[in-house]
């Protein structure tokens, strides 16, 4: 973080200073919420949550180097006490962000936002200094923590904002004031918790919202491919850029296709020029998260070479999204257990499907959380659809949501052992421990809750002779 006195900090966030004996003291190094992260010249920031309370490890963090703790009480240590923990936290972040006068780049949508923001960072670092929000770090209290990162030196800002609700998007751009803005698609993800796809839109366009006007810089990057999305050009005053396949995008993939991996290959137009592209991620649907990041980069200034370039040499910089491992004895272990939903679940099996030409298949699926009333057909739909990609074997893990995975498979026309429903991860785990064979290709895929994770890493333990482990 830039460097900021006690005093200053007292007065950004509307606190008082407690067992301070220098007000001129600085944080120099960075704001934390993790104890184990505070070092010298720190902040610490001391939440009080459901298990454990943040201002009990205030002398700790001292001890550590931290120039004091941020929190709802005075703790015997040099600290900063204020009556909102977030709020406080929100609020040196705007003071920062607005000083600095970092281009701050914002992105949202129901599906891919880990991977665009990933990929918008790897382009743009290539062309100046790049902060960006680590894994999923997307609410109230990740994305301030993210901004704070910022130094002078900072010419980019990449921020991910999620949203539970009205109001969430809009909230975090008050925090952080983005001057461009992408949205890449509605769908639904979440769609329990918002009532329909009509109100995820809603909230998802607050972000366009926000954007500053057009003779002032604002840009909002919207997914020419997706009616939602398009939409929401009405919403904004800024300038509009489209992306996607249509004809009618500004930044556009021609001659899509999949490599023999499963890895995409286009042609991307920009008003530019156009550049060749092959990814080294996995999945059509990268395509259109690829386009999001060029059309980003088209509007901070860089050529679609350099784009095309920095877009086919960009990996994956978050764990269990597409994570493609290959053990010693052929078989290859596709980790996406990170999240679920259903446009997501659908990509992954098209990618697993390309991935395993000639090789058999196996999609181990479970539980996609927070569809609310379309929970039962969304699941369905999965299971049908592996059945239709002829996905070698289903492997359904967990209650209610895993058999109707298991049961669209089944009515799909998937009758003999095409299609398994198990209860748990170490059932899947030992099922695969015996049926497996040196080439095939496993997809394990569910909502974070559901912890499929685990499946993945005992797949890829060996012991000495080769043979998987379990954890």
């Amino acid at each position: 973080m830039i460097t900021l006195s006690l005093a200053e900090i007292a007065e950004v966030v509307g606190g008082r200073m407690h067992d301070i004996p220098d007000a001129s003291a600085e944080v120099t190094g960075p704001v934390v919420r993790d104890s184990r992260e505070a070092g010298p010249g720190s902040l610490f920031v001391a939440f009080v949550g459901e298990r454990v309370d943040g201002h009990d490890f205030a002398a700790q963090v001292v001890g550590a180097g931290a120039v004091a703790v941020l929190g709802s009480r005075p703790v015997g240590v040099p600290a900063i006490v204020v009556d909102d923990v977030q709020a406080a936290l929100g609020a040196l972040a705007r003071h920062v962000v607005r000083r600095l006068g970092t281009t701050l780049v914002a992105l949202t949508g129901s599906a891919g936002k880990t991977s665009t923001k990933d990929l918008i960072a790897q382009v743009l670092r290539r062309k100046a200094p790049t902060v960006f929000t680590p894994g999923s770090m997307n609410n109230e209290v990740g994305l301030p923590l993210t901004a704070l990162t910022a130094t002078d030196e900072t010419k980019f800002l990449v921020l991910e904002m999620g949203a539970r609700g009205i109001g969430h998007i809009r909230y975090l751009t008050e925090l952080t004031p983005p001057k461009i803005g992408a949205v890449l698609n509605v769908g639904s993800a979440h769609i329990g918790e918002f009532g329909g796809r009509e109100q995820i839109a809603q909230a998802k366009g607050e972000l366009v919202e926000a954007l500053p006007p057009a003779e002032e810089g604002g840009a909002a990057i919207l997914n020419a491919d997706d009616p939602l999305v398009r939409a929401m050009a009405s919403r904004t005053k800024a300038k509009v850029i489209l992306f996607g396949e249509s004809g009618e995008a500004d930044v556009r993939a021609e001659n899509v296709r999949l490599t023999d991996t499963g890895q995409p290959s286009f042609s991307l137009h920009t008003p530019s020029g156009a550049s060749d592209v092959t990814m080294r991620l996995y999945g059509e649907h990268h395509v259109s998260n690829a386009l999001a990041a060029a059309a980003v980069a088209h509007e901070l200034g860089m050529s679609a070479d350099e784009t095309a370039t920095a877009l086919s040499e960009a990996g994956s910089l978050s764990r269990w999204r597409m994570e493609v491992t290959e053990r010693p004895d052929g078989v290859t272990v596709v980790n996406d257990a990170y999240n679920a939903n259903p446009e997501s679940m659908k990509a992954a099996l098209r990618a697993l499907v390309a991935m395993g030409k000639g090789r058999r298949t196996w999609a181990v699926l479970g539980k996609m959380a927070e569809l609310g009333d379309e929970a039962l057909a969304e699941h369905d739909a999965v299971g049908r659809l592996a059945v239709r990609l002829n996905v070698s074997k289903l492997v359904a893990v967990g209650g209610r949501e895993a058999q109707w995975l298991q049961l669209g498979a089944y009515n799909e026309g998937s009758w003999g052992e095409e299609s398994v429903h198990v209860s748990d991860a170490q059932a899947a785990v030992d099922l695969l421990r015996s049926e497996l064979r040196p080439g095939d290709v496993v997809l394990v895929k569910a909502s974070r809750s559901v912890g499929l994770e685990s499946v993945a890493t005992a797949l890829l333990e060996t012991g000495a002779e080769g043979e998987v482990a379990a954890r």
